[in-house]
């Protein structure tokens, strides 16, 4: 996982009254879960550009008022209209404790079906795996160079070590379509 430090500070008053003042200041409202006691805090809205606009997975270090947190983000929640950052949740990261987290999937070679003229459709961005923080890959490679013409490769397919995935085996990630000019031509 890579990693990036945001730097925030304690939240003394908690409502939609206060999280309005502090997004108007281009500050987002935060909450960490997952220790002893959630920790409410805001931070610099231009902070997360590096950790929102990726398909990477990042360890975060919090550093609130001093106290530094190792953690993931969790969840963001968007304004529908102008995309401005409404809320983030971070999970606190702990020794000996599994985490759950969407890791993007990557491909390895070229689709056999591609060469023979069919597209390669990717159906899963990403794949959501339960395993200890130092465990979780950047990426969860697929491998594609096998898939003929009309065959999809599922979440049941993939090989890993050290973490667990937890989406339906039966899900497919990417398949090779067909295209409709070589349709009459198979048989």
């Amino acid at each position: 996982m890579k990693s990036t430090e945001i730097v925030g500070f304690k939240r003394a008053n908690l409502g939609k009254q206060e999280a309005r003042t502090l997004r108007l200041e281009a500050m987002v409202p935060c909450v960490l879960y997952g220790g002893a006691e959630q920790v409410h805090f805001s931070a610099p809205m231009y902070l997360f550009r590096d950790l929102l606009f990726t398909p990477d997975v990042y360890n975060v270090t919090l550093n609130i008022e001093g106290t530094t947190y190792q953690a993931i983000l969790q969840d963001v929640q968007y304004h529908p209209v102008s995309d401005i950052i409404l809320h983030a949740d971070f999970l606190l990261i702990q020794e000996g404790k599994e985490i759950k987290v969407d890791v993007p999937v990557r491909f390895i070679g070229t689709a056999v079906g591609v060469s023979k003229g069919g597209k390669l459709v990717q159906k899963l961005h990403k794949i959501k795996v339960l395993g200890m923080a130092d465990s979780i890959p950047d990426y969860v490679d697929v491998p594609v160079a096998e898939l003929d013409l009309g065959k999809s490769v599922k979440v049941g397919h993939l090989k890993v070590e050290g973490f667990k995935i937890l989406n339906n085996p039966s899900l497919p990630i990417a398949g090779v379509e067909i295209p409709r000019a070589l349709r009459g031509t198979l048989k």
